[in-house]
């Protein structure tokens, strides 16, 4: 889907619903894995709205990215209960394995790395969280297993942005 050429079709689709900017963005998300800052303009007009507020919502909500993310998302959650069971040790561990820092992408465009800062799953720490899937107690082992299982992942798999 060429956004710059379909915005306008998404946006008279959305605009009339309550709340039709979330919903938007996400057919944004969904057709090409993020929402450009193209997109963003068009749909601050169409919504009457201005593009900094359009930007808000956009940067506020997790589920939203500006640029092209890694076909898998991996999120390690950065909350106390994590941190006090061992997430920062996941977290340095997946930097070193993957190659990558927070918010970047592999080379191969696999897994972009993210932090998110609860998963509400504080019981079973450190959590992590692939595309939409938690994962409970993970150590550097289960990282590991849980990085080889998206390498044999088929591609019409992955959840593009997800």
């Amino acid at each position: 889907m060429d956004i710059n050429s379909n915005v306008d079709q998404l946006i008279k689709q959305y605009k009339t619903l309550p709340g039709g900017l979330l919903p938007l963005l996400h057919a944004v998300k969904d057709a090409v894995g993020y929402v450009p800052d193209s997109a963003v303009a068009p749909i601050a007009k169409g919504f009457n709205l201005s593009r900094a507020e359009v930007h808000g919502v956009i940067s506020f909500y997790h589920d939203f990215n500006t640029r092209p993310v890694g076909r898998h998302t991996v999120q390690i959650c950065r909350a106390e209960a994590c941190q006090s069971m061992g997430s920062r040790d996941i977290e340095a561990h997946a930097k070193q394995s993957l190659g990558i820092d927070y918010g970047e992408t592999t080379a191969d465009g696999l897994v972009t790395l993210e932090p998110v800062y609860c998963l509400g799953n504080c019981a079973c720490s450190p959590s992590v969280r692939v595309n939409d899937d938690i994962h409970a107690r993970v150590d550097r082992s289960r990282f590991d297993e849980l990085m080889e299982e998206l390498s044999h992942a088929s591609p019409d798999a992955s959840g593009v942005g997800s």
